[in-house]
């Protein structure tokens, strides 16, 4: 059931996108916002609470609602695993932007490029290279076919839709908490970031294998092994340096921002970022994606046939 619930939330997905700023996506950032603003002493153990009251009504909400549904019909069940799967994963959350900016590199038009991926990132992109928007581009559909595919997938997959939920609402909260450095937030938002990077630890590592299997993988374990590190954020790290080693790419290194250079690690080998790095990146993420349904198409039938 697992299996032909993930095939048609995918197609679901592909038919009526989900967007980012969506209706379900804006209660719970407003749901979060609530909660920081009457919890929030500025200290860890109001982090801790605040995250608790976030997630934990809602991941159980969602585990009797499961039960229910699949005590009065199996069928009701798969519908709910559906809906959840709806709602936590998908493409089309983060690759219009990569594809319109793949278009607009192709056509030459490099201030639509810079408009799209500042919209994506939420950066400054103004005085980027064709080069530099190339490499942020492959660098964000990296981490975004892991965060709103491989993740919730994985999570899925072990845990039912409770799981799924689960990693999409510690994303979140990581995001919108954990991120935060101005002095009035405190330390509320650590262990918002704390927990979300052992949500991530394991799915990251196997998006990563899976990379690793589906594109070069001498390469790619090499970049793992000697770049991942080096990276602000660890488990990005390990996606970006195994990604960029499977698709043969250099990303990171030097950005042009506000009349200076920004100076980043180096990812991968190979290549420097350009429009046929983001489509090579695009079959990259298509094969894993096939992979990973494989593997548990495999796993469904052998269970079935006991």
């Amino acid at each position: 059931m697992k299996f032909l619930s993930l095939v048609a939330a995918l197609l679901f997905e592909q038919l009526w996108p989900l967007r980012r700023g969506n209706r379900v996506y804006q209660w719970f950032g407003s749901y979060a916002g609530a909660i920081e603003h009457y919890v929030n002493g500025g200290n860890y153990n109001h982090g801790v609470i605040g995250w608790v009251l976030a997630v934990l009504p809602v991941v159980v909400a969602a585990m009797v609602i499961h039960a229910l549904l699949t005590a009065v019909s199996p069928l009701l069940g798969w519908a709910w695993s559906l809906a959840v799967l709806y709602l936590t994963m998908g493409f089309r959350q983060f690759s219009h932007y990569f594809t319109e900016i793949l278009l607009a590199l192709r056509e030459n038009r490099l201030d639509a490029a810079r408009a799209d991926l500042s919209s994506w990132s939420g950066d400054s992109t103004a005085e980027f290279s064709s080069g530099e928007i190339a490499t942020v581009a492959i660098e964000q559909g990296l981490i975004g076919s892991h965060r709103h595919v491989f993740g919730p997938i994985a999570w899925f997959i072990v845990f039912g839709p409770a799981g799924a939920i689960a990693y999409r609402m510690a994303g979140m909260l990581g995001e919108q908490w954990g991120r935060r450095t101005d002095a009035e937030f405190g330390a509320f938002g650590q262990f918002a970031q704390r927990v979300f990077y052992w949500f991530d630890w394991l799915p990251a590592r196997v998006t990563a294998a899976s990379f690793a299997i589906v594109g070069n993988f001498e390469d790619a374990v090499y970049c793992w092994r000697t770049q991942a590190l080096g990276w602000a954020d660890r488990m990005e790290g390990v996606i970006l340096a195994a990604g960029a080693g499977a698709v043969g790419v250099r990303l990171g290194d030097s950005l042009h921002e506000q009349g200076s250079v920004r100076l980043r690690p180096e990812m991968g080998m190979g290549e420097t970022a350009d429009v046929d790095c983001m489509q090579s990146t695009v079959g990259l993420i298509w094969r894993a994606l096939v992979l990973w349904m494989f593997l548990l198409f495999v796993v469904t039938v052998a269970y079935a046939l006991g």
